[in-house]
This record gives structure tokens, sequence and C-alpha cells, in this order.
């Protein structure tokens, strides 16, 4: 789902780690990054996934109750402000059902120093030619990205399930969680900007995730439309 600025729609991707990472590593992510299942929020599950853990992808339901649970955060962060480093990378999402990739892209973008991203890729060239952009014209860059577009085109073909028509309503939604500076941060491209939720490091930020995610399960109204995923080292690392 996506923001009403924009005409153009894409074909949602599927929360899958297998699509996700084939399609990662098409744009450049290192073969020795991986997408995995979250099952669960115990501690046993969440031992499961490689550390560390350098973001978290959460796949959700949009009801009633979260579209009014973000118009509250956003009246509270313009009335209170909140810590935000200028380090984080953020874009605004305007392209319909585009969530997956800027979620890929807001995980990835933030976590550029802790591997080596090939200038020669599409993720070498799209975060060296947006690096001074504002959230808003990278936005407008995507807009007119064909080489994306197609690889999207491309992942979500790969995928499982059925893919529903292209004027189909969508009411799921990806968000990304990252560490930037020693901070929390949920990536959502329909907000106002990333969101702060507390400290965390490179160690904790999956077990630190856990009460954002509930937040989200808590606005759910009963859906189970849900799934997460890490982006943490691949076998073998």
């Amino acid at each position: 789902m996506a923001s009403k600025s924009s005409s153009k729609k894409w074909l949602p991707l599927e929360s899958n780690p297998d699509v996700i990472a084939h399609f990662a590593h098409t744009l450049g992510l290192p073969t020795t990054i991986g997408f995995h299942d979250i099952f669960g929020f115990d501690d046993d599950l969440l031992a499961m996934i490689p550390m560390p853990t350098f973001a978290v992808l959460l796949l959700f339901p949009i009801t009633p109750s979260s579209e009014s649970a973000r118009e509250k955060q956003a009246l509270e962060i313009e009335k209170n402000g909140q810590t935000c480093s200028d380090e984080v990378f953020y874009t605004k999402q305007t392209i319909g059902n585009a969530c997956g990739t800027i979620g890929l892209l807001h995980a990835v973008g933030n976590c550029l120093g802790e591997f080596d991203v090939n200038k020669g890729t599409y993720f070498g060239t799209f975060f060296e030619n947006t690096e001074n952009m504002t959230p808003a014209e990278r936005a407008a860059y995507l807009e007119t990205d064909d080489s994306l577009e197609t690889a999207h085109a491309g992942a979500v073909a790969a995928g499982e399930t059925v893919v529903p028509p292209i004027d189909e309503d969508i009411n799921l939604h990806f968000v990304a969680l990252v560490c930037v500076d020693g901070g929390l941060y949920e990536l959502d491209g329909r907000k106002n900007g990333p969101v702060f939720h507390g400290k965390t490091t490179k160690e904790t930020l999956l077990k630190d995730s856990v009460p954002v995610m509930k937040q989200f399960v808590e606005t759910a109204e009963g859906s189970v439309s849900f799934n997460a995923i890490a982006m943490a080292p691949a076998s073998g690392w």
C-alpha cells in the first residue's frame, strides 16, 4: 500500500524470505546476507535467527485501528518532537504496493557500513545517486526508475502465492525496523518520517524490535495477516 500522491501502482511483493533474498541479491546485496522468517517473539524462537540482525521487515494488516494509531502517533511527534539521527536513510513511498521494495531499500540503506555493496550494482548506484536527496526527492527518483520496477515485477512473479489483480486494494503493508546511531527506528514510507522507538544496539535489535511489532499486533483487530523477516547473515556466515 502507499500514499495517494501517485497514480503509479505495482503488484505487491510476497513476504517470503527466499523471494526477498533473491530480489535483494539481484540488486546487489552480498550473498553472505540472507533473510529469515521470525517464527515468534519468545527468546528460543528469536535465537533461531543468525546474529547479528541487520534489520527487520514486518508485514502487517492495515485496519481502522492501525490507521487511527498512525494518525495519533503523527500528531504526538508533531507536538512533542522526537530524537532522529541525521544518519537515517529514509524515503517516502508514492508508488502503490511498493512497500516491500521500499522496506528493502530502508533495510539495506541503513546497513551499508556493515557489508560491501558493489558500486556497479543497482544498490550501489541508487544509494550513491540519492545520498543527498530529501525523502520526497528519493520517492520522485523511484517513480521513474524503470530498472527497479522491472526487478520488482520479477520478484513478484517468483512468489508462491496467487498475484492479485493490479486494481485490487491491498490492505497489507511493510515497514522496516533498523538500528542507526544506537537508536531503533521504524521506517514507513507512508509516514512523515522515521519514528524513533528508543535505544538499541546491533546485538539487541531483534529483541528490542519485539515490543514495536507487538504494537502492530494490538491494532490488527483480530487479523493474523502478519509476517516478520530478519535480514541477517546467511547460513555459513
